[in-house]
């Protein structure tokens, strides 16, 4: 029996083994939004009512082209927040890129859905359905409110964008902020709800930054974005 092969061969995977799988990992670690936030108002206190009326307002002021323009990025992307400011970055051009962004959505909507289920605070369609009627979506009872995920992700997506196209930060900044508040001139949202996602999105855009990995994965993406960049 020759025990060198067999040998060789147990080393490898051992070695296999012991290697860091960075698909398997994250980039944030112990993220604790339930201890950041504090709750939202609970329904039925005059502080919820008063916020209802408010959201209300806000959005039967809303101009029909506000209406329709929360109604087109009911499904937020990346390139949403860069359409304007960076034209040339389009989906499939910078693989790199969208792979990082898409692992920084897939570990903030962990964080936003684990805080949505701690409080299950109703969207305003469901405490009011007779004044919210004609939302820009209607979900199920299931689909928590507070903290938005639209505004959570605005407030990340436009922080990490802001690191790759610097010189566009402002306008890609406003355009995250503007996630959020679209979703409260479309009746989905609370006021309460995109203010916590601002908070939130500021707070995991940090704890990104401080990740080794996530700064490895950022220098790729910046220099796959520098080739492609328009001379």
């Amino acid at each position: 029996m020759h025990l060198r092969p067999i040998l060789v061969s147990f080393v490898a995977l051992a070695l296999v083994a012991s290697t860091p799988l960075r698909a398997a990992e994250g980039y944030l670690a112990n993220f604790d939004a339930i201890s950041l936030l504090p709750p939202p108002p609970a329904v039925g206190t005059a502080e919820d009512r008063a916020e209802l009326d408010t959201t209300y307002r806000v959005h039967t002021a809303a101009s029909p082209a506000d209406i329709a323009l929360g109604t087109r990025e009911n499904k937020l992307t990346i390139f949403q927040l860069t359409a304007t400011a960076v034209p040339w970055f389009r989906p499939g051009t910078a693989p790199k890129t969208e792979a990082l962004l898409k692992r920084v959505e897939a570990e903030t909507k962990a964080v936003t859905d684990a805080a949505k289920d701690r409080w299950r605070h109703p969207r305003p369609y469901h405490e009011d359905p007779a004044r919210f009627s004609d939302a820009i979506e209607h979900e199920s009872a299931e689909h928590y409110s507070y903290p938005s995920g639209h505004s959570t992700r605005g407030t990340v997506f436009s922080l990490v964008l802001a690191e790759l196209f610097p010189e566009n930060r402002d306008a890609i900044l406003a355009k995250g902020r503007e996630a959020g508040w679209l979703r409260v001139e479309g009746g989905v949202h609370f006021l309460s709800d995109i203010y916590a996602g601002r908070v939130l999105g500021q707070a995991l855009a940090r704890s990104f930054l401080a990740s080794a990995s996530f700064q490895q994965d950022l220098a790729a993406a910046k220099a796959e974005l520098a080739a492609l960049r328009p001379r």
